[in-house]
């Protein structure tokens, strides 16, 4: 009996092996479907679709950057040094700003923190059309100044590259005392001499590191009115970080380049100046002034590039600028 009751056992046991091999030989169920991940890179701050693309060969040996203007203009940069170029002296900005050129462009920053100025050209012009490409970083004022004085009184082309700023318009910038704060005036705000240096600032040639206060919250200035101006309501200025498109109702918020190199022309013809900008060869700006309202009256002056003052600038960020050209008019 014994011996019966254990050969039922043992192929009970068998039977049970050979039933769970046959359900492991079975194919699996599909898995589910895949989750996306929980973390979003679009979500955050500082974050853009990049286009991915092949990765050149490596070398030791790159292509010196090219330095060229189109036909016609004249190169009033060389790409090596700012020969023909100099610092204002007493701007309201600032008096140091920190221009270089660094491998054939020129770079600018606040130097220190919070104090920009202008680069002028040594020589006048009158009628004119202006090329030059840039690439700034996004939180960093600057402007194109023409008929401008040695202290940086001058029609202004705006290219404020930070939230609610604008690029591309004509405005004026400190003409007959209207539109902004002399030099004198902000140092006598800050407790300082009116001849006074910036602490920390550097002298004769540009060039330095930053000092002065942490940048605003959000790494951005706010948004807002330029110097001695009104507040203005913000609008969306370009393509967003986190975007893959322009966003905003202004013209040059449909051809602007995030993270990449931008051509800007400027066109002044006349006493009166009638004055035409395009950005990436789009129409940005085609005015006529009513009357001539740069300072004295002057109908020719320096060309200057601004490195703006104050908060309008983010820690550690650069405006750049290539291939600066002019052509001369009648």
């Amino acid at each position: 009996m014994r011996a019966k009751r254990c050969v039922g056992i043992g192929l009970a046991i068998v039977l049970l092996g050979s039933i769970g091999l046959l359900t492991a030989q079975q194919a699996a169920p599909p898995s589910a479907p895949r989750q996306a991940p929980a973390f979003n890179p679009h979500a955050l701050a500082g974050e853009k679709d990049f286009v991915v693309g092949v990765q050149p060969t490596f070398t030791w040996f790159p292509d010196a950057p090219v330095h060229a203007v189109p036909a016609g203009f004249v190169p009033i940069f060389n790409g090596q040094n700012l020969t023909g170029w100099h610092v204002s002296p007493d701007n309201h900005h600032g008096v140091t700003p920190d221009f270089r050129v660094v491998n054939g462009a020129i770079v600018g920053a606040q130097s220190p923190f919070g104090d920009g100025g202008i680069l002028l050209t040594d020589k006048s012009y009158r009628n004119f059309e202006l090329y030059m490409e840039v690439r700034p970083d996004y939180g960093c004022d600057s402007g194109i100044f023409f008929r401008s004085t040695e202290s940086g009184h001058a029609y202004q082309i705006t290219m404020d590259y930070l939230p609610g700023g604008s690029m591309g318009r004509l405005i004026t910038e400190t003409i007959n005392g209207a539109g902004g704060t002399d030099r004198a005036a902000i140092l006598a705000m800050k407790g300082l001499p009116p001849s006074a240096t910036p602490a920390g600032a550097s002298t004769g040639a540009p060039a330095g590191g930053r000092a002065g206060a942490p940048p605003p919250a959000g790494g951005a200035a706010p948004a807002g009115g330029r110097a001695g101006g009104p507040p203005r309501t913000p609008v969306v200025a370009g393509i967003p970080l986190g975007m893959s498109a322009p966003n905003g109702e202004d013209p040059w918020m449909k051809v602007w380049k995030r993270e990449a190199w931008n051509t800007v022309r400027v066109r002044v013809e006349g006493d009166v100046p009638h004055v035409t900008v395009w950005i990436n060869d789009q129409v940005v700006t085609d005015t006529q002034e009513k009357t001539n309202r740069a300072e004295a009256g002057v109908v020719s002056g320096p060309i200057a590039i601004q490195i703006h003052g104050g908060n309008r600038w983010v820690q550690a960020g650069f405006w750049r600028w290539r291939n600066i050209g002019i052509k001369e008019l009648p």
